[in-house]
């Protein structure tokens, strides 16, 4: 049995093992640098910047979606970012995955968001395969641009 739940600030070591286990299955576990402090901070404070929901499968904790909204400039309305979306691998096969985009999609069109959007690595054929699989258009043409680390400090700096 599936139950979702938003998540309350006792949560915050789950949502980071979580973070580092998706971490590890992105083949990137050094890149998890989050602290439990970090997560208290931009998820339960009196205006947090993200929200996550967490998913139980018969009591016991399977996965959770990490999202925040963001902005359609052209459309004019907020839309809902998905950051994370992770279920342990003894809970696939469930519909935890399903569930949760669900859950999220619903929650977009009750607030009147007009999208939902997240990202995929290239080389994830199941992800990708499930997300078109549940209506998901994979956006190829688009690319994504980050700037970090001292990138992000010189560039602060060329706006002096």
């Amino acid at each position: 049995m599936l139950t979702l739940r938003p998540a309350v600030p006792a949560d915050a070591s789950l949502i980071l093992a979580y973070i580092r286990e998706l971490a590890e299955y992105e083949r990137e576990p050094q890149a998890a640098v989050a602290t439990e402090g970090d997560l208290r901070r931009h998820l339960f404070s009196e205006h947090p910047l993200v929200r996550v929901t967490l998913a139980e499968w018969e009591g016991r904790p399977a996965g959770f979606a990490l999202w925040f909204l963001n902005f359609s400039t052209w459309e004019g309305r907020p839309g809902l970012y998905l950051e994370d979306l992770f279920v342990r691998p003894e809970f696939r096969g469930h519909g935890i995955g399903k569930g949760l985009l669900q859950h999220l999609s619903a929650t977009a069109v009750e607030h009147g968001w007009s999208r939902f959007t997240w990202q995929v690595l290239d080389w994830n054929t199941p992800a990708i395969e499930f997300y078109e699989s549940q209506g998901a258009q994979i956006l190829r043409p688009w690319l994504t641009c980050r700037v970090a680390g001292e990138a992000l400090r010189r560039l602060a700096g060329a706006a002096d």
